[in-house]
């Protein structure tokens, strides 16, 4: 059984040597505290009856909302430990807290893709705001009006967002707080109702495949799954569990290049020092290297390369990588060792990176990897190539040309996957031959 007190604590005075009053919850001996928001002096503070002495201005008015909510604490306590003796000190507290109040999905979004973006994971927090703009999107539109009206209104509103006159590195600080305030949408709100239409409406009005859309119902799913670990939220509300919304993740096709595709990427004549000519040697980069993230390649130094072997970090995971470096890579880097220092990188895009601002290094990667979708496209006009070559498919090239030649360990060391099923069901796109054969063997007759 958890105990409820009121306390002065102490630790946690204000220059002005007043201290905050809060109700203590204890439970296996772990303390947590609710903070009140009122702050007094220790003078009058009476320790053994635990409340306000007569000597302080306002005494009666806040021993009375003390007592009020040392009340509304052990009522609350009550409720949590009677449908769950399992919950932990801050699970209860949690409960006791938003007692009478719907939790904000707004707010607890915002404030772990706020803790995304200070860890440093731009990309992350960059996508799950764009989720919060979908899903605010979706509360402001009027589902009995036109397609035509309710898009144009959606252009209009993120035109706005786009020319309000932010600085672009701190554009997203600001969208993070400024959804942070908005309490519109609570969780009991998103029912499997809720979800069915905003999957119609992320179809529908906004033009997203099923993959993206999925992404979206996981970034709801898990944002539930916080909340209710930690209290906050009762399980009976969770649109995710037994027979309501079931989330399958699919997979499309993965096409990579041929051989003689790359080899015309290769062989293909361009001016040297342009855009299209350091694209082009960027994404042959990734590919020898078994289809290196372009992220990574763009943050590579000189001081990467030892004794023949790259040494460097996948910042996805953090994994340590070290791979011999194949001849055709050495080839791409004597093109840039003219003014190289050990610090410096290889390849040119983050040259003008501020080095104490890693927002500004994401901003640029992002802004590089635009372009390299953009000459791409060229180059592939250019060899008469009919797939759609972009960033990534460095990695489906290398898998495609692997097909079964390789085994499927030395795979999952090359690809840097954690787990070997990964690398088996990754690599399966790759591989027909049995299957061509056995088809074969049936129908040509």
């Amino acid at each position: 059984m958890a105990s409820v007190k009121i306390v002065l604590v102490n630790h946690k005075r204000k220059k002005d040597g007043s201290a905050p009053i809060a109700i203590r919850l204890i439970k296996n001996r772990k303390p947590s505290y609710i903070f009140t928001g009122n702050y007094i002096l220790e003078k009058d503070w009476n320790a053994s009856e635990r409340c306000i002495k007569k000597s302080h201005p306002n005494s009666t008015r806040l021993n009375n909302l003390l007592q009020k909510k040392l009340s509304e604490a052990h009522a609350s306590l009550l409720d949590a430990e009677t449908s769950d003796d399992s919950l932990s000190t801050k699970q209860i507290t949690n409960k006791v807290k938003r007692k009478g109040n719907r939790v904000s999905f707004f707010e607890v979004a915002a404030e772990r893709i706020e803790r995304k973006y200070k860890g440093g994971t731009f990309s992350v927090a960059k996508s799950e705001l764009s989720i919060l703009c979908n899903i605010e999107e979706f509360l402001n539109s009027n589902s009995r009006e036109p397609m035509e009206s309710v898009i144009e209104q959606i252009k209009d509103r993120r035109i706005k967002r786009m020319v309000n006159g932010r600085k672009p590195e701190h554009s997203m600080v600001d969208d993070i707080k400024a959804f942070a305030k908005k309490k519109t949408l609570s969780f009991e709100e998103i029912d499997t109702a809720f979800l069915n239409k905003y999957k119609s409406f992320c179809a529908a009005y906004l033009g997203q495949k099923t993959r993206t859309i999925t992404n979206q119902l996981i970034f709801i799913r898990t944002l539930f799954n916080q909340v209710i670990t930690d209290g906050e939220v009762d399980r009976k509300h969770y649109p995710f569990a037994g027979e309501k919304e079931k989330i399958k993740i699919t997979s499309g096709h993965k096409i990579g290049l041929t051989r003689e595709e790359v080899l015309m990427i290769e062989d293909l004549k361009l001016e040297e020092q342009t855009s299209i000519w350091h694209t082009r040697n960027v994404w042959l980069f990734s590919f020898y290297f078994a289809g290196i993230r372009i992220s990574d390649v763009l943050e590579m130094r000189w001081s990467d390369f030892k004794d023949g072997r790259l040494f460097y970090t996948m910042n996805k995971n953090e994994k340590p990588v070290s791979l011999k470096i194949p001849e055709k890579a050495k080839i791409i880097t004597e093109l840039y060792k003219r003014k190289r220092k050990s610090l410096d990188y290889i390849f040119p895009f983050l040259h003008n990176a501020n080095p104490k601002n890693e927002y500004d290094k994401f901003v640029k990667i992002r802004n590089a990897s635009r372009l390299f979708d953009k000459y791409l496209k060229r180059i592939a006009e250019q060899c008469g190539i009919e797939k759609n070559l972009s960033n990534h498919i460095a990695r489906h090239s290398f898998g495609n040309i692997a097909g079964d030649t390789i085994s499927p360990h030395m795979l999952q060391k090359l690809y840097r996957h954690s787990d070997l099923k990964t690398t088996v069901g990754y690599q399966a796109n790759f591989i027909h031959k049995e299957a061509d054969d056995a088809l074969d063997a049936v129908v040509n007759f």
